[in-house]
C-alpha cells in the first residue's frame, strides 16, 4: 500500500547552509543617506483619510468606477461639493 503514497520529504533546507549574519549585514538592511534613515513608502499626510463602509447605488458605483483610477478621490471631492466643503 505505501507504494501509492506520494513523497512527503520535507524540503528540509539545513540551517547551518545559512550565511553568517554579521554587524555590516544588519547595518546594509535599513538605507541611509548621509546618516539619515530614509524612511521607505508613501509619505504621511497632513488630512488623514477614515475608512467606512458605505452603501451606494450599483449605477452610481459604476458610473465613478467608469471614470478610470482615482475615482475614489473622484467620489470623495463631490460629496464634499454636495455638502458644501
Amino acid at each position: 500500500m505505501s507504494e501509492n503514497k506520494r513523497d512527503t520529504k520535507p524540503g528540509w533546507i539545513d540551517a547551518d547552509d545559512a550565511p553568517e549574519l554579521t554587524d555590516e549585514w544588519f547595518e546594509s538592511a535599513d538605507q541611509h543617506d548621509a546618516g539619515q534613515l530614509v524612511r521607505r513608502g508613501r509619505p504621511p499626510t497632513a488630512v488623514r483619510k477614515t475608512a467606512i463602509s458605505l452603501r451606494v447605488d450599483a449605477d452610481i458605483l459604476e458610473k465613478f468606477r467608469s471614470t478610470g483610477a482615482g475615482w475614489q478621490g473622484r467620489m470623495n471631492e463631490a460629496l464634499r461639493k454636495a455638502v458644501g466643503l
